[in-house]
């Protein structure tokens, strides 16, 4: 087949690349792009264009309150302020029992919030036309109440007066609290009379008299062997000392080597020693004396005793008439003459033959093993006591008079305070040192109770200053009769002191606290029963 001449052959249509038709499309969405984000900024713009007016009528039609509060013929200010001063005025009378005043000055109250609560509501402020009515009823009223006197000066001077009173009422109810809580402290419960009466029939009547007699006189080197544990107590309560000698009985790794020394009075001596001679605390040793026995202790060698002949002192203890009753009456509690709570002063010439004794009070409970006590280091030390400064007010300044120039001169009132109720007392070192001798020596300066005013502590602090050996305080915790104690302390306290007016035998004792005063006390007991202990 013949091919056409070039001239004649049919065009060829040209195509366009690739390239170009990418190019365009791209263009295209870009463009189309651009117009859709313009209609939307304008659409918004609109929007928002339409908002503004209506926030900007908002806000021109509320009310600003503090500008109309700052106006100077706001009228909400006017009544404002005087339902301020008829509220003030409105206690007045309520307290001057004026009750038809003080209603009407309520109402009036109750009319001006309205007020003002509606011209809150619309957003406007109150005009004179609309406020005049309720500030001339109100000032009606105020001047009403000038003229009863309720002005600020008489309120000022009645809430005054009031104060004073309630604090008169206050004080007279805490002293009255304070006096009637130390006489609950001070009595003897039935109970305990009771078994001290049945207690002492029973050791005149007993057939077996002689033959514990017998046996004690067998156990009488225990008595004197500095090689056992020897405890202490000075007390004529029976039922409290039997706790002590039973817990520390109980809680004794070898009972067989404790020896409890009791002194009591004469009046308490027979009940005690039939106690103590009918019961058996784990083979503890147990010695009862009276305190009648220690013809030592007379006028002329122990202060406490010439001073109890002073008539002053007689009757700032006894009579309670010599300062008008201006002395608390904890202070003049006869007990703190008493020589059983003063012969702890005395301990190496009451137990001659000893070296170290641990002294107890009736109102403790012990808990653990306290043989540990006796190989105690007291580095020279006489007394080994817990120290209880853990709070500024068991420090001496709390104690002591330190406006007296003897005081002042020779003791730190910072020092850190200690208690008594579970020592360890160094006999050889108290001897050796003249202790009692200083006891003595503070006791006669102390006749016109100036250098301090109560219990045995203070000259306790004063005796035993410079010669005390801090112990660890789970030896000795405090506070079971008075105040809250941390369970943790208790759990691993050894000694368990209920210092404080709420002993345990009392019906005014922490009931929280009395389980463990009563644990060891055998309630099944006949005479217990018999004398309606429970």
């Amino acid at each position: 087949m013949r091919r056409r001449n070039s001239d004649f052959r049919r065009p060829v249509r040209r195509r366009f690349s690739n390239v170009f038709w990418l190019t365009l499309c791209g263009l295209a969405v870009l463009l189309l792009i651009i117009l859709l984000s313009r209609e939307t900024r304008d659409s918004s713009s609109r929007l928002v264009y339409t908002k503004r007016p209506y926030r900007h009528d908002r806000i021109a039609d509320g009310l600003n309150i503090t500008e109309e509060m700052l106006r100077p013929e706001s009228m909400t200010r006017q009544i404002n302020d005087q339902i301020s001063l008829a509220k003030a005025i409105l206690v007045i009378a309520k307290e001057s029992n004026n009750l038809q005043f003080a209603w009407e000055l309520s109402a009036q109250i109750r009319n001006s919030q309205m007020l003002l609560s509606n011209a809150a509501s619309r957003r406007s402020p109150l005009t004179n036309r609309e406020s005049e009515s309720a500030i001339r009823d109100m000032a009606l009223l105020l001047y009403q109440a000038q003229q009863l006197h309720y002005d600020s000066a008489t309120m000022f001077m009645r809430l005054k007066a009031k104060i004073q009173s309630l604090e008169e009422q206050a004080n007279s109810f805490s002293e009255k609290s304070s006096k009637y809580g130390q006489i609950a402290a001070e009595e003897v419960p039935k109970s305990l009379y009771c078994l001290g009466v049945r207690l002492t029939a029973e050791w005149f009547r007993s057939s077996n008299l002689q033959k514990k007699l017998k046996e004690e006189k067998q156990a009488a080197a225990k008595l004197v062997d500095t090689g056992l544990y020897h405890f202490c107590v000075f007390s004529d309560n029976i039922l409290a000392t039997s706790v002590v000698v039973n817990s520390t009985a109980m809680n004794s790794k070898n009972p067989d080597m404790v020896v409890f020394h009791l002194v009591t009075d004469e009046v308490n001596y027979a009940a005690m020693k039939a106690w103590f001679t009918m019961n058996s605390f784990r083979g503890v040793t147990v010695v009862v004396q009276k305190i009648e026995e220690f013809s030592w202790l007379n006028a002329s060698y122990v202060p406490v005793l010439k001073q109890l002949q002073d008539s002053d002192t007689q009757n700032y203890y006894f009579s309670g008439n010599h300062d008008n009753s201006r002395t608390p009456i904890k202070f003049r509690n006869p007990k703190y003459l008493s020589m059983l709570n003063h012969l702890r002063f005395y301990i190496p010439e009451v137990f001659p033959a000893l070296k170290k004794v641990v002294f107890l009070d009736d109102d403790v409970v012990v808990q653990k093993d306290l043989s540990a006590l006796f190989t105690t280091d007291l580095n020279g030390n006489v007394n080994g006591a817990v120290e209880t400064c853990m709070e500024t007010f068991h420090r001496y300044h709390k104690y002591l008079n330190y406006s007296h120039p003897l005081i002042r001169q020779h003791f730190d009132p910072d020092a850190c305070g200690w208690a008594f109720g579970m020592n360890v007392f160094d006999l050889v070192e108290w001897r050796k040192r003249n202790v009692t001798g200083i006891y003595h020596y503070w006791q006669e300066k102390n006749v016109d109770r100036t250098l301090w005013k109560l219990g045995t502590l203070p000259p306790g602090l004063l005796t035993f200053y410079g010669l005390t050996e801090a112990l660890s305080p789970s030896w000795h915790i405090l506070g079971f009769g008075y105040t809250n104690v941390d369970s943790k302390l208790i759990e691993k306290g050894a000694v368990l002191h209920f210092n404080g007016n709420s002993k345990p035998w009392l019906k005014i004792g922490i009931e929280k606290y009395k389980p463990l005063w009563d644990k060891y006390v055998d309630y099944s007991h006949p005479l217990l029963q018999q004398c309606n202990f429970h």
